[in-house]
């Protein structure tokens, strides 16, 4: 379906009367703090079924006041504080880790514009031209609760848990920012809006003298971009498998160890959520069609319009929502050397290349320019990475020849001398290993 009228951009916002935006921003907050409320109750059953239980059951309805009890008890509970914690940093850490998750789905489109009140306006608080960046922007903010909760509570295992945290931040947040950038050429711009409108109708491209039809949804599109950006988001929001900065097994509960199970606990649970939602928003914003709704019910004329798409959006959230839980209930917790590895040796490099190729298709799209020059700087291109793969390749072999030789070197050594290794070994070639049977002492003798 092609862009109509009811869709948003850029001009329609900044016009709407100042009690609209607060009604905008007040329904927003309150659909989070219920979406945490029900995100919890739901991820608890949802991980029970898969584990052949039946969850909470006590507390309501299938117990959909369970989470509600839990917050009054975290609410209500004696809030201790440690004696040597850094009392500012130590109260202000959960703020600056949920403040940032609130205002990054700002901008986050969930709708047409549609009638409120007898005012035409977009289902959306605001846009930005960098409207994307924003939203890495507060992200990057966020990691910064997590490091002030870590240093502020004046703990080995708390201050190891916002270390791993700030380390994970930068190599994961690039990665998911290179993700971005095939939206980015493919929409040609970084509003929110805009981009939701891009992904209206598929695009034709002609290659060879054949018009192909491009599919319309980016996570078909640019399905390189999109699984980068599903793990990527695992690592952003610290979720399974990824939940390095509270680990419970080597660092009891990470950077938020020495808070109790108090509003203060409460809060960081919230902005964990938050953030899981808000980078759910941003998977569908820019590679799942945003708000229109899928294939069949897109043939429908009036699904993309009125409050209907509010419904797809937030299906498509609960979609998401479930692949989370999934792989809570599914992954187990990496090493953080492989959780390293992973972000900078494999997810960057090929984004990198990615992008590459996405801008020389792109290229190839734009009137008058010579498709051979392409080809030639795109083949220059590719042997340079080719010869630095090599070479690094060759150092990395010679360093594995050289360490399997060190290991065998001591193998030898160890079975030459065996108590060279620094601690007692029993003798390897005892007779009995050859079959031949112990003397017995008679137990009078000396």
């Amino acid at each position: 379906m092609l862009a109509v009228a009811s869709d948003p951009s850029l001009a329609d916002f900044g016009h709407d009367p100042l009690w609209i935006s607060i009604i905008k921003a007040v329904v927003i907050f309150a659909v989070l703090m219920l979406g945490v409320l029900f995100g919890v109750w739901f991820e608890r059953k949802l991980i029970s079924r898969m584990q052949n239980r039946y969850g909470p059951n006590r507390a309501g309805k299938f117990g959909l006041l369970q989470s509600v009890a839990d917050g009054l008890k975290m609410g209500l509970k004696e809030d201790l504080m440690p004696r040597t914690v850094d009392k500012v940093i130590y109260f202000i850490a959960p703020v600056v880790l949920a403040v940032p998750a609130f205002l990054a789905f700002s901008v986050i489109p969930m709708g047409p514009m549609v009638s409120m009140f007898g005012v035409k306006t977009p289902l959306q608080l605001t846009d930005l031209p960098v409207a994307v960046l924003l939203v890495l922007a507060m992200a990057s903010i966020g990691v910064y609760g997590i490091v002030l909760a870590g240093w502020g509570s004046r703990s080995p295992y708390t201050i190891l848990g916002g270390l791993r945290a700030s380390a994970q931040v930068v190599s994961y947040e690039i990665a998911m920012g290179l993700s971005f950038v095939g939206v980015f050429l493919y929409a040609g711009t970084l509003s929110t809006s805009e981009i939701v409108a891009s992904q209206a109708g598929g695009r034709e491209i002609v290659l060879g003298g054949l018009t192909l039809q491009l599919p319309s949804w980016y996570m078909i599109l640019l399905i390189p971009s999109f699984l980068i950006y599903i793990v990527t988001m695992l690592g952003e929001t610290n979720r399974v498998p990824f939940d390095l900065p509270e680990g419970e097994g080597e660092l009891v509960g990470g950077f938020q160890t020495e808070y109790s199970n108090s509003l203060k606990f409460a809060v960081i649970m919230l902005a964990e959520y938050v953030n899981v939602f808000v980078v759910s928003a941003v998977s569908i914003t820019l590679f799942m069609g945003g708000w229109r709704a899928p294939f069949p019910i897109s043939l429908w004329s009036g699904a993309n319009t009125g409050w209907w798409p509010l419904l797809w959006f937030f299906l498509k959230m609960v979609i998401v929502f479930s692949f989370f839980i999934w792989c809570r209930a599914s992954l187990p917790r990496v090493r953080y050397d492989q959780l390293m590895a992973l972000g900078w040796k494999v997810l960057i490099p090929i984004n990198l290349g990615w992008i590459l190729l996405v801008a020389t298709m792109k290229a190839f799209q734009i009137p008058g320019v010579n498709g051979q020059v392409i080809l030639m700087l795109g083949g220059l291109v590719l042997v340079g990475c080719f010869a630095l793969w090599w070479r690094f390749d060759s150092v990395l072999q010679k360093r594995r020849e050289a360490k399997a030789a060190q290991v065998e070197e001591e193998f030898a050594r160890l079975d030459a001398e065996p108590a060279a290794g620094g601690f007692p070994v029993p003798p390897l070639d005892l007779p009995h290993y050859h079959g031949v049977a112990r003397k017995e002492v008679p137990s009078g003798s000396n």
